[in-house]
């Protein structure tokens, strides 16, 4: 249970950050060279992402992995 609570919160971040910088989920993807559905899918909590897919996110947003991952696993705050 607490994995998908995780990968859910970790999808809220990276929502909102994609948003906060203007972007469409396609152009995240274009950037990050993934497909659109696949970042719907890590925004809604429904793709457990590797550690490189998470990095071509973070580098298409222009933020450190931090930015996604603090006080992550839910509950180490």
């Amino acid at each position: 249970m607490k994995d998908i609570e995780n990968l859910k919160e970790l999808g809220r971040r990276i929502r909102h950050l994609r948003k906060e910088v203007g972007l469409t989920q396609e152009q995240l993807a274009d950037e990050a060279e993934l497909d659109r559905s696949y970042i719907g899918g890590i925004e809604r909590g429904e793709r457990n992402i590797t550690f490189s897919v998470l990095c071509q996110v973070a580098k298409a947003l222009h933020v450190d992995i931090a930015n996604f991952t603090s006080g992550l696993p839910v509950g180490t705050k």
